[in-house]
């Protein structure tokens, strides 16, 4: 479905799948869920979208462990064990009798990616292949791990699947590709291995960040009075974060024979179409008309994408538009009424740590920056 406004385009997902067909794809869980619940390992779970997913599967009967440094605090329920260790030193033994790892730790973005080259390469590539290693000599029997869309880099302006090129040539979406390659190589009948390959996550999360698209947006509105595009033709998937959540779950309870890489989005935009939809929606709930203003700058991503894989194998079912995202903001913005608070911005607690020198020389940077 298109939304046509101020000269730009919306395009939300219609479902091209026939009714009761993604249920029916989708078939048994992975497991057999009786009295022992099945046990899921979070790394980073205590970050922007664990905070979220982990007590959303504790509601659903798992048994969750998170391992975390917690630089951005611990907003999770106190029934959620953390344990407090850079992911890389996480043991074959720590994994023994889990059954689920969902790997969402790492360098965020591009920012912080192009702050540290290297450091981006051993969070974002090596963490994860390392960890998927480990898991399966553990027994693991399934290995979740959040990729990104920033993988496709700048992209005609064409839906791109799953098997379309990835093109990115910058540090943060090459680092994702090459954990991509290392885990998806561990895969076989007895591990199953799901990459989730997520627009840009925004909404309101416990844990919250404000570098984020629309986050930004919503930012600079109430701050300043003004939404700043750099770019409006520019193209994005976003995903609302109670939907990548929801994608998660979906990934966990999938049929055994499920394995791949899946585009996660909640709905394709332009930039100048999203910081419309931001003001209408401003002006509807909060009497405030923020000033939109459009540039013009070169942007090195661009790309739509389809979902449909992951409709069908998943049973993925966005329910989150924009207007629900932005209406989640509002609800929830006395929680982080401080919005120059360095909290909400990954690349600046991650400059404080890395002019740590000891942190820096002790490795203790691989927690959750998500």
């Amino acid at each position: 479905m298109a939304n046509r406004r101020a000269g730009f385009v919306t395009q939300g997902f219609r479902s091209p799948v026939p009714r009761g067909l993604a249920e029916k794809t989708r078939g048994a869980s992975l497991f057999n869920r009786g009295v022992i619940p099945v046990r899921i390992f979070i790394a980073g779970g205590a970050g922007y979208i664990g905070t979220v997913l982990s007590p959303r599967l504790t509601a659903r009967g798992y048994d969750v462990t998170v391992a975390d440094l917690t630089w951005f605090g611990n907003h999770l329920p106190s029934d959620i064990p953390v344990i407090k260790r850079d992911v890389m030193s996480i043991s074959e033994a720590d994994l023994e009798g889990i059954d689920v790892v969902i790997f969402l730790a790492g360098l965020s973005n591009d920012p912080m990616a192009e702050f540290s080259p290297v450091l981006n390469y051993v969070h974002n590539a090596a963490a994860p292949a390392n960890m998927a290693y480990l898991a399966k000599r553990a027994g693991v029997r399934r290995f979740v791990f959040a990729s990104s869309c920033s993988v496709y880099g700048f992209t005609d302006d064409e839906l791109w699947d799953e098997d379309s090129p990835t093109v990115t040539a910058h540090p943060y979406g090459i680092s994702k590709l090459q954990a991509e390659a290392g885990v998806r190589h561990l895969q076989d009948d007895s591990f199953s291995v799901i990459i989730l390959r997520k627009g840009t996550v925004c909404g309101y999360s416990p844990r919250m960040r404000l570098d984020l698209v629309i986050n930004t947006m919503f930012r600079t509105a109430l701050q300043d009075g003004c939404i700043t595009v750099n770019n409006p033709s520019i193209w994005r998937p976003i995903l609302s974060i109670q939907d990548a959540t929801a994608a998660y779950v979906r990934a966990v309870e999938a049929s055994p024979s499920v394995s791949g890489t899946f585009n996660i989005a909640s709905e394709n935009t332009t930039l100048g179409a999203l910081a419309d939809q931001i003001e209408s929606t401003l002006r509807r709930e909060l009497d405030l008309e923020p000033e939109l203003r459009m540039l013009e700058k070169a942007d090195v991503r661009n790309y739509k994408v389809a979902i449909d894989r992951a409709r069908v194998q998943l049973g993925f079912k966005p329910s989150y538009g924009i207007d629900r995202i932005v209406e989640d903001l509002i609800r929830h913005r006395a929680d982080f009424a401080d919005m120059d608070n360095p909290a909400y911005y990954n690349i600046a607690t991650f400059r404080d740590i890395m002019s740590d020198e000891s942190a820096v020389n002790g490795h203790k940077l691989l927690s959750s920056v998500d």
